[in-house]
């Protein structure tokens, strides 16, 4: 088995850690690096795996998993490409995952040693339940075989697809930001519902309940077409298939397009990704 090592505990990093746990990965095959000694001991206590510094963690690892917020990463990548200059008699070859929102594969492919091959990954929050879903590309030095590596691991905690690296700031708007999104729908929803007299346990459990189902139906639509499964249209026949004709669902439906709901999800994900571009690292 691979040995992994993720360097950065933040929230992006506990999640893929957790998530990597419950897929079944082995404790002795995860090592975690953090600087801020009260989240090392937070981690620490609450994983069953080695907890360390940037060096130790790096050690032997097949995967070197960046996972810090970007005003971090130039002083971490540093701390890497020391720690993988100190330990040239390593025979093993480093595979370097970056899933710093922003931060692209040129940018540490000329940090770190020449030709180190990087592949850049956006996962998202549901991870950690073994549901998330990661777009990953390559970079320049890293080939096919290492892609797909890189895609079994993110494979154990959700749906993996591969997209060019100029995509991936589309991507962090989508889905990275999506589960915000989507949280923010069940809080209105709720909030509407006990305004409609609904108490706020039964409006929550109601709503969340109504949100798991709708997905599974719209996954299992999905699935059952495979790949020639019209993808864009599913969700719109649906949706045309619980609204009748000027009933209560067309009521609301027809409010919301007055609202403007297309459009605020739009300007989200538009303003999602011109953030993520501001963000954004390069070697320049």
């Amino acid at each position: 088995m691979s040995r992994i090592a993720i360097i950065g505990g933040g929230n992006i990093g506990e999640a893929l850690l957790s998530g990597l746990l419950r897929s079944g990965r082995q404790v002795n095959d995860i090592a975690v690096a953090e600087r801020v000694p009260s989240r090392m001991r937070y981690l620490s206590e609450t994983y069953p795996v080695l907890v360390t510094n940037v060096a130790d963690a790096v050690k032997s690892a097949d995967f070197v998993i960046v996972a810090v917020k970007p005003s971090d990463v130039d002083s971490v990548t540093d701390e890497i490409a020391d720690a993988v200059a100190r330990d040239k008699a390593d025979s093993v070859e480093h595979v370097f995952v970056t899933v710093v929102a922003g931060v692209s594969t040129a940018y540490f492919e000329a940090k770190l040693p020449a030709g180190a091959p990087v592949v850049r990954v956006m996962p998202n929050a549901p991870m950690v339940v073994g549901a998330g879903v990661s777009a990953i590309a390559k970079g320049r030095f890293a080939t096919q075989e290492q892609l797909k590596e890189v895609s079994a691991v993110f494979d154990s905690v959700g749906g993996v697809l591969t997209v060019p690296e100029s995509q991936l700031d589309a991507v962090t708007a989508v889905s990275g930001s999506g589960p915000a999104y989507f949280f923010l729908m069940v809080e209105a929803l709720v909030d509407a519902g006990v305004a409609a007299g609904l108490s706020r346990p039964v409006a929550t459990d109601l709503v969340v309940q109504t949100m798991a189902g709708s997905a599974a139906m719209l996954l299992e639509r999905v699935e059952e077409g495979g790949v020639a499964a019209d993808v864009d249209t599913t969700p719109a026949r649906l949706r045309a298939t619980v609204t009748s004709p000027a009933g209560t669902t067309a009521a609301g439906l027809t409010e919301l397009e007055r609202r403007g709901f297309r459009a605020a999800v739009n300007a989200a994900v538009a303003a999602a990704k011109s953030r993520a571009g501001q963000l954004g690292i390069t070697s320049e």
